[in-house]
């Protein structure tokens, strides 16, 4: 599949670029991409989550009540849970919610998303920039004259570039990374990838069969 080359102004170099078929041009598999979308949300959980259980609640021990005959449910002390203030049953506890997957399984995931976008035609390829200074008005009139202005936009660079990093820092629906950094829940998550000359070259060094 061959893309143009524009340049950062929205016009055409005269160059193309062909997108490799074993990344950009591979049947999706849906479940891959579920795995490690799954994987990268559970990976953001702080699973900090605590409650007191009744060994943990301040209170005194003693009985308030007989066991049997006062009516009502059997209770021991003021910290039981079926009591007002009573400690939690089962209550959630700090825990790792990542879990393990295959490098293959995460790759094939990777591949498939960005299929699914060359699929929707939604690769703009530009040559590479850089930015003087952080300026977000400069990168809102580079994302007006690729017309990606408007739609969740994920610009792919080669390597980190504060400048431009910095000025599309603002803008909700602008966000910057690099190719090496690239992973299937941010793929998925944009309407339209700009991608640099070089971070083609850098995603088919990580990516290619």
């Amino acid at each position: 599949m061959e893309v143009s080359v524009l340049n950062i102004n929205g016009q055409e170099t005269g160059r193309t670029v062909t997108l490799n078929e074993s990344i950009f041009g591979i049947e999706p598999n849906d479940h891959v991409i579920y795995l490690d979308v799954k994987q990268y949300l559970a990976n953001q959980r702080q699973g900090t989550a605590k409650t007191k259980e009744r060994s943990e609640v301040s209170g005194s021990t003693r009985k308030l009540g007989r066991q049997k005959g006062g009516g009502g449910a059997r209770r021991g002390d003021i910290n039981s849970p079926v009591l007002v203030g009573g400690g939690r049953v089962f209550g959630p506890k700090p825990r790792d919610y990542g879990f393990k997957l295959n490098k293959k399984v995460k790759s094939l995931a990777r591949r498939s998303a960005l299929s699914y976008k060359a699929q929707e035609n939604a690769i703009v390829v530009v040559e590479d920039f850089t930015m003087d200074v952080p300026k977000t008005k400069g990168f809102v009139n580079i994302a007006k004259n690729l017309k990606v202005d408007g739609k969740k936009t994920l610009l792919i660079l080669p390597e980190v570039n504060k400048n431009v990093y910095l000025s599309a820092r603002n803008l909700q629906r602008s966000e910057v990374m690099t190719a090496s950094s690239l992973n299937t829940y941010k793929v998925l998550n944009a309407d339209v990838l700009v991608v640099t000359e070089n971070s083609l070259k850098t995603i088919d060094g990580i990516l290619a069969k």
